[in-house]
């Protein structure tokens, strides 16, 4: 960092969040405690009552060693449409988007902005051990439509770490492969990966926390040899006037945080009827 951007940091943001922002800027993603916990429960307790549902048993006292031993009720000819169904009850609630944001909604507007556009639809994921349907190999979002001005908010419903978690390569070495990616033009994902292997990072993140990450990065996950079912989400946000791809405002994302005076600008029309 500049002086001259130090010194804007020392003028325009608190100390806390010059902490994040530089550790963003460095790292490519924050973990950060969920602020607002019994958000993060209830967006977890609807997943447990959409999977009982789903599997006709009464509720569990423990919804965390339910979640990590759901294999044990789910075979992997079952995970596509036992996931589907989960998720779409989830997506039904009309609290589940502002408490999916309540998560961590201090941490994205520090991050991103006070303005935001969030995804319409909340993702989970269900990858259970040792099963290879549910695999996103190595990627950036941005390789297929999505502008690297979003961020994904990443949220764990279980403890997540090692095969059990995602990789996600380091922002130095993700530059350095991007700048020499003509050398795998003919090689396969695999290449690919066995190439940045040593540079990867795997975030252990345990149920409590969510990340917040740029998905400009190359990430993914692998087969997951732990012994416990890995249960999360991701859902973009991004700056409600930043630029957009091929995911539209509308379409895909929608205005979740406009303030009243873009409201005024946007309906400004300049008054006409004068001879020129």
């Amino acid at each position: 960092m500049s002086q001259s951007e130090g010194a804007y940091y020392e003028s325009f943001f608190t100390k806390d969040e010059i902490e994040l922002c530089e550790r963003f800027s460095r790292d490519g993603y924050v973990i950060a405690p969920a602020t607002d916990r019994a958000s993060l429960d209830r967006l977890r307790d609807a997943m447990v009552e959409a999977a009982c549902e789903f599997l006709k048993i009464s509720a569990p006292s423990n919804a965390q060693e339910f979640l990590d031993t759901v294999h044990e009720r789910v075979t992997p000819a079952q995970l596509n449409e036992f996931r589907l169904h989960v998720i779409q009850r989830l997506n039904s609630h009309p609290w589940t988007r502002a408490a999916y944001f309540g998560t961590a909604r201090r941490s994205l507007e520090i991050i991103i902005g006070n303005e935001l556009a969030m995804q319409k639809r909340i993702n989970l994921s269900i990858q259970m051990p040792n099963d290879d349907s549910s695999l996103l190999p190595l990627h950036s979002d941005c390789w297929s439509g999505d502008s690297p001005f979003e961020a994904v908010l990443w949220i764990p419903f279980v403890d997540c770490f090692k095969t059990k978690s995602m990789f996600l390569l380091n922002p130095t070495a993700d530059a350095d492969f991007v700048a020499n990616f003509g050398e795998y033009a003919k090689k396969s994902a695999e290449d690919l990966f066995k190439a940045v292997e040593p540079h990867l990072q795997w975030l252990e993140i345990p149920y409590g926390n969510v990340l917040i990450f740029t998905h400009t990065l190359m990430h993914g996950n692998r087969i997951n040899v732990e012994k416990h079912t890995r249960w999360s989400t991701n859902c973009r946000f991004k700056g409600l006037f930043a630029p957009y791809w091929d995911k539209r405002l509308g379409e895909f994302f929608e205005p979740i945080t406009l303030r009243p005076i873009s409201r005024y600008g946007m309906n400004y029309r300049l008054p006409g009827g004068f001879n020129e």
